[in-house]
């Protein structure tokens, strides 16, 4: 069977889409903890938002077991993200124009916060 994850969306992942990468497991607590393996995760994201203080983008994710997590982006997109084809690929360009509209304001937002704290 052919991969159906053919196409590199790190950094710029959106609602909708069905994701593959891999993420780092950690045995043991900090700061003693140790790498143990890299675990392949197959999901699709349902929510994303911006975080109100640092505006640090996360993602919902519904894996293939039904269960939701929430990942931070930047650890999404640490080791690559692969993403299927969507059916109608012009919906995902007006989601991903959505994502950033949402990303520039949230930092807009964050740049007039931190001049009003001086």
């Amino acid at each position: 069977m052919t991969n159906p994850y053919i196409i590199d969306c790190t950094g710029d992942a959106v609602v909708g889409d069905e994701v593959k990468f891999e993420r780092a497991i950690f045995t043991g607590s900090y700061p003693k903890s140790k790498f143990s393996h890299n675990e392949t995760i197959e999901a699709v994201i349902v929510a994303d938002s911006y975080g109100e203080k640092k505006q640090q983008h996360t993602f919902m994710l519904l894996l293939l077991n039904g269960e939701k997590t929430r990942i931070k982006g930047r650890n999404l997109y640490r080791n690559k993200v692969f993403r299927k084809p969507w059916f109608d690929e012009s919906k995902r360009v007006e989601a991903l124009q959505e994502k950033h509209n949402r990303g520039d304001l949230a930092r807009t937002e964050r740049i007039i916060r931190k001049e009003l704290a001086y």
